[in-house]
């Protein structure tokens, strides 16, 4: 995918001779480095994700300004699978093209995959998780510190007046008390800042790339990317028809080759199928489609036991990555437990492998394809003030789950109660960890008073975390 459609791109109209390095000045060793700080950071799901992006890629590096990450973040939330994963391919590929894209892309889910892997192997062997999760006890409570501290930040961005505020608050209504659909949230909002936009009212002429910067935002203007659009962001139709293709065969390839040698019955013929299904579904990121993925595989495939789902989702949590990681343990422990003539363990890791490449390999082929058509209309009023509103809808769907999140990590029993229309997930109070409680408090304490940084808070409520379970359970 680096070869002739990327030199053409790279080489056209604009007069740029294919072997010029990039105008920013960025060396992509230096972006390498970065994108595995990322990938080593993205706890918390796709608000600390996203949270981490900005800070190093828009406040330290100043690679990005905060118009062009919003931008391309609101074009990855419209997008099927994790946009946090999909937003550094996004940057990745504005930096350094196809190979800084795929570079980014692959870094992100990787120290994940390979987490994911071993505990999965660790349960598949032992039958239990004990020992894990006393290793990540108290890094539960700085991942929800860091989610919080997401949620006041991109709020601090995209909620520039009452509208915007309003408009985050209704999603937040939508989707936590009314259960309304992510897509259609997506959909209302965008609709909404669209005839906004093109009816020229200020409050929805918020997301322009051109204007000045609120507050302490960092302007495009001022960082290395600038305002320009680069040359490669730009190329010919016949670019995306092959990056497309690629993708397709990258994708959907080894799909086939599994359904016409192994069959559809066979348990890589249903994990390739099911999941690719599912990347093409799973809009609103891990949580939106997490209740399908669990259901299916309890009841209709029989990989899952009731309650395992839970224990897959606790390793997604708190290791780094993308929370529909959890789907990677699904696969494993679908195949290996109809491992065919494979040793189990082997026909696991297979299986596991499966599911992460047909869960993120689309992920590739929406941003190569769709990008630098999203590029190209940055300047668009309507379209900048649909993509505002989206953005100030997404907070309050980013809210949403980071409550969701603090019950769970706060309380053992939640119970979901229905009146008036309404549903509501209700603590049950006698039900409340004080230990982490305690370590919450100490971790929001951190973050939001004293200002420490991710990788100590994170560390420092781990081991207070392994301190205790050492002192209360004796592990």
């Amino acid at each position: 995918m680096t070869g002739t459609g990327e030199a053409r791109a790279d080489g056209m109209a604009e007069g740029v001779a294919v072997s010029t390095p990039p105008a920013h000045g960025i060396p992509f060793a230096e972006a390498v480095r970065v994108w595995a700080r990322v990938a080593a950071l993205s706890f918390g799901g796709p608000a600390g994700q996203i949270a981490v992006m900005h800070k190093l890629l828009v406040e330290e590096k100043r690679w990005v300004g905060e118009a062009r990450f919003l931008h391309a973040l609101n074009y990855c939330m419209l997008l099927p699978g994790p946009e946090a994963q999909q937003l550094a391919i996004y940057i990745g590929w504005l930096l350094h093209k196809t190979r800084g894209g795929l570079v980014a892309g692959t870094l992100f889910v990787l120290p994940g995959f390979l987490a994911i892997m071993a505990l999965s192997i660790v349960y598949a062997v032992f039958g239990q998780v004990g020992l894990v999760q006393a290793l990540f006890f108290g890094l539960k409570a700085a991942v929800l510190a860091i989610v919080l501290e997401a949620v006041v930040r991109i709020g601090r961005r995209a909620l520039k007046n009452r509208v915007m505020v309003g408009l985050a608050a209704a999603a937040f209504v939508a989707i936590f008390f009314l259960g309304v659909p992510f897509p259609l949230i997506v959909l209302a909002a965008g609709l909404i800042g669209y005839l906004g936009g093109r009816a020229g009212h200020p409050d929805f002429l918020v997301g322009g790339g051109h204007g000045p910067a609120a507050g302490r935002a960092v302007a495009d203007a001022g960082t290395a990317l600038g305002e320009e659009l680069p040359a490669h962001a730009r190329p010919p139709l016949s670019w995306s028809l092959e990056v497309a293709g690629a993708c397709l065969l990258l994708w959907l390839g080894p799909v086939l080759l599994i359904l016409l040698t192994l069959g559809h019955d066979h348990v890589f013929g249903q994990i390739a199928l099911f999941f690719s299904k599912m990347a093409v579904v799973s809009f609103g990121g891990a949580y939106a489609v997490l209740a399908y993925v669990a259901q299916a595989a309890v009841e209709s495939y029989g990989w899952l036991r009731p309650g395992e789902m839970l224990d897959g989702l606790g390793m997604a949590e708190t290791t780094p990555g993308p929370l529909i990681m959890v789907t990677q343990f699904v696969g494993f422990m679908g195949a290996f437990r109809e491992p065919g003539g494979l040793p189990p363990l082997l026909a696991g890791v297979l299986g596991g492998v499966l599911t992460t490449w047909v869960t993120f390999v689309p992920c590739f082929l929406w941003i190569f394809a769709g990008a630098p058509f999203v590029e190209t209309l940055r300047g668009n009023r309507a379209l900048s003030a649909a993509l505002a509103t989206i953005t100030a809808a997404v907070v309050g769907v980013i809210l949403n789950l980071a409550v969701w999140f603090a019950l769970h990590v706060l309380f053992a029993e939640v119970h979901e109660v229905r009146a008036l229309g309404l549903t509501l997930p209700v603590p049950v109070p006698a039900s409340i960890d004080p230990a982490s409680l305690t370590l919450t408090m100490a971790a929001l304490l951190a973050v939001f008073r004293f200002k420490v940084g991710m990788l100590p808070v994170l560390a420092a409520c781990s081991a207070a975390g392994i301190l205790y379970r050492l002192v209360t359970i004796g592990l």
